[in-house]
This record gives C-alpha cells, sequence and structure tokens, in this order.
C-alpha cells in the first residue's frame, strides 16, 4: 500500500473542490498500475464525492445541500459559527470516503467525473485528505 496525506485549501465558504488533478499526480508517483485509490477526509465536516465540475453541477450540489441542511439554530449541535451543526451532519449524507479504479497507472474516472471534496464548513479553512492507493 502507498499513502500520503495532502492539504487542500477550501477557504471560508461552502465549497466543492475539485481533487482529480492531485488525486492523479498522487497515482502517477506510485509503483503500482493497477489497483484501488481510496481517498479519505478524516474531518467530521466534509466529505468526498465524485461529480461533474464546471458545468453548474457544484453549484447545484451546494444549494441541495443548503435545502437540506440549512445553516440555522435547529441543530442540537452548536458550537462554531450558527448552523454549524448541519456541517457535522454532512458526512452522513456526502461520505467522507470513496474508492477510484486505477487501470494502467490512471484513474478509472467517467468523461465528465471529477473526484471532488464538499466541505460546508466555513470554520475550517484547510483540510487534509488521505490518499491510499491499494494494489497488487
Amino acid at each position: 500500500m502507498y499513502s500520503e496525506e495532502i492539504e487542500v485549501r477550501t477557504g471560508d465558504r461552502e465549497t466543492v473542490r475539485d481533487i482529480t488533478r492531485e488525486c492523479a499526480r498522487f497515482v502517477a508517483g506510485a509503483d503500482t498500475a493497477d489497483g484501488l485509490l481510496h481517498v479519505f477526509v478524516p474531518h467530521a465536516t466534509a466529505g468526498v464525492a465524485i461529480i461533474e465540475t464546471g458545468a453548474g453541477s457544484d453549484g447545484d450540489l451546494l444549494t441541495q445541500l443548503r435545502e437540506l441542511l440549512p445553516a440555522d439554530d435547529r441543530w442540537s449541535h452548536r458550537h462554531g459559527s450558527p448552523g454549524h451543526g448541519r456541517d457535522h451532519v454532512l458526512p452522513a449524507i456526502v461520505a467522507p470516503s470513496m474508492s477510484v479504479p486505477v487501470l494502467g497507472g490512471q484513474l478509472a474516472l467517467g468523461t465528465w467525473q471529477s473526484v471532488c471534496l464538499v466541505d460546508t464548513n466555513g470554520d475550517n479553512p484547510t483540510r487534509m485528505v488521505r490518499l491510499s492507493l491499494l494494489g497488487g
């Protein structure tokens, strides 16, 4: 297994941050041509998703998350900025981990697919992402 932790700046606003390049760079540096890239976010308020970016889908995802998880005072978890409790529910909807096939030393993503970090928590502007390549 080959593993590395990368730092991703997400800023102080909700974001869908494309990390496909970072994942591809990591895979290219491995000795394994085929396997599974495991992407894990070790945070209680962020997740990872495979989604199309740049055509509005990333904004649509954030819009839907705002509707599903409003940043208001309904949440029992109340530390941090107003509505922060919703950020702790996010990983139950946008999982904190995923696996992507690696074939011939490249990510086997579809044409419009990107690996993205989803972060609705503006209280933490920097996130860590653990990349692990499992292969034979």
